[in-house]
Formats: structure tokens, sequence, C-alpha cells
């Protein structure tokens, strides 16, 4: 782990949110499993100067769930002093205050915890006197505007959404094609950074590689968005800098299940039944460093350009 942070010193990546499941933090072993990875995470980034922060994943959650995520921060603030400790120089900060992620808001999928508890844990990490004082960002569906698409149509949403501190709609599999994330930065990324702007909020949409998941789901296809080289990541970095984005999410840095990892991967790939997504001939470090350009455009270092750099 110390290794993938070197990898983000080298390629000019500023730093990671670090996943950690709420409903693995109920049982003791896996706790300990989420609190080695978080400690980790925490060396790496002060060793190489990166940024890391804590994002709570609701996923799995009962109704109700969202106290774990009260227990669990509590927890890391008591143990690990997380976003208090003055000699913990890389934790991330948003707007003078150290910043808490929680993921799975308001999405349609059934989930079971309710938008109204998920307004009293924002409420928490923002304003507990002894445990709070944290920014929060959100990730919400893509349709959290105008309550369509992937997100319930339930006008309590809008009322949790405003209480966080940045807004980000998750991307992953919500388009498939150069086209398609051309006409999601018009029709969703422009009109939600201009309303989150009007509120207050800061925005920070979501750009991935490219999607397959085909050996975790036989039912659909390999290679089921294609990365193309690249051009799918670059376009969405460009549509996002000039829909006006000030910060960019890649999604994942080591996600393999679903084929999205930009963390460096061999080409030489297994023989036998399974099938699997090749790097398209690109040196094992290509997204990596064609994250750090992106990085590089959201900071005006290099114009925009339709096509991704060369090397």
């Amino acid at each position: 782990m110390l290794r993938h942070f070197s990898w983000m010193k080298d390629y000019g990546i500023d730093g990671v949110f670090v996943q950690r499941f709420a409903a693995e933090t109920i049982h003791p072993k896996d706790l300990r499993q989420c609190n080695t990875v978080l400690s980790h995470c925490r060396e790496g980034a002060n060793l190489h100067g990166r940024a890391y922060a804590v994002m709570y994943d609701l996923s799995g959650l009962r109704e109700g769930g969202t106290q774990t995520v009260i227990d669990d921060c509590k927890l890391l603030v008591d143990r690990m002093w997380i976003g208090k400790d003055e000699n913990d120089r890389a934790y991330l900060h948003h707007r003078g205050k150290p910043l808490v992620a929680v993921w799975g808001i308001g999405f349609n999928d059934g989930r079971r915890y309710t938008l109204a508890e998920c307004g009293r844990l924002i409420d928490f990490l923002k304003n507990d006197p002894q445990y709070g004082g944290f920014s929060v960002m959100i990730a919400v569906p893509t349709g959290w505007r105008t309550l369509d698409a992937d997100s319930v149509k339930d006008s309590e949403l809008d009322r949790v959404i405003r209480r966080a501190d940045v807004v980000s709609p998750w991307t992953v599999g919500r388009y498939s094609t150069l086209e398609g994330a051309e006409t999601h930065a018009q029709r969703r990324w422009k009109p939600d950074l201009d309303l989150c702007r009007e509120r207050g909020q800061d925005y920070l949409p979501v750009v991935f590689p490219g999607f397959s998941w085909h050996n975790l789901n036989p039912k659909f296809p390999l290679d089921q968005i294609p990365r193309q080289r690249g051009k799918f990541l670059w376009k969405q970095f460009t549509h996002a800098k000039q829909a006006g984005a000030t910060m960019i999410y890649v999604a994942m840095f080591d996600e393999m299940d679903e084929g999205t990892a930009i963390f460096k991967c061999t080409g030489e790939v297994p023989v036998g039944a399974n099938r699997f997504v090749t790097w398209e001939g690109l040196p094992s470090d290509h997204y990596l460093w064609l994250t750090g350009r992106g990085a590089a455009l959201l900071r005006g270092e290099i114009p925009v350009s339709p096509d991704p750099p060369g090397r």
C-alpha cells in the first residue's frame, strides 16, 4: 500500500478516499482489517505527501444502520485521532475542516436505511460537539437534482443533500460511449454545477476509465464499457473541465472486480476458461499517467484537447 502512494506521487495524483464499508465495521475481524488498511493509507499519504480521507460506504446497511457509522466515527476519533491529529498533515481538509465522505444516499436500488437517518448522520459529522467538526461529501445518484434515473423520487432527498458541503453524483455505468459522456456532461454536470454554486456547495464529478465485471457477473459481456486506449477517460476529464469543475473523483484506484482500476496492471493475462480485459497493448502505468495528466488539466497546467495527450 505504501507503494501505491509512491505511485500517486510519481504520477501527480493528489490522493485517495479510503473506502470503508460500514457493514464491515460491525464484526471485530473485519474491523481490524479496515483499521489496518486505514493506518497504512495514513502512513503512505504522509510519507509521500499525498492526501487521504475516510469514505463510508453505506451499502448493505439495514434500517437504522447509519448508527454504525456514528459509532465507528467515534472509535476512529478516540483511537486514531482521525481528522483531529495536528501531526497528520495528510488528512484531507475542505474549507478548513477535515473531510469525511458518505457514499450511497438517495439511490433507488432498494436500500433499507432511510433518508431521515442519512440527514441525522450528516448533522452528527458536521455538528456533534465532541466528534463532529467535519466537512461532509456525499455520493448521490446522477438523478439527484431532477429526482429521476437512478434516484429515489422523494423530495426529502433534496433537503438531505442541502446539508452537505460537497455533492458527488456517481456516474460509473451511467454512460458507455464518448458521445454518451458528452451528453451526460451537458445534461447533468453543467446544471448540477450551476445549482451547487447557487447554494454555496462544491461539486465533485466522477469519471471512470471503463467498466467490465463479466468475471463477477457472467451474464454481462466482457469489456462492457471499453476504455478505448484511454479516450473514454480523457473525454470525461475534458468535459468536466469545460463544465467548470474544480475537483474530480476518479473511480477507482484499485477496483478490480468492476474493471475500473487505474493502478499498474500486467498485459500478460492468464490463459484458461476465464477471459480478462487487457491494457490494449499500453504500458502498465498508462492509466496512472493519464490520470496525472487529467489532474494537470484540471489545474490549468495543460490545455483542453479532444484526444489524450501523447507520452
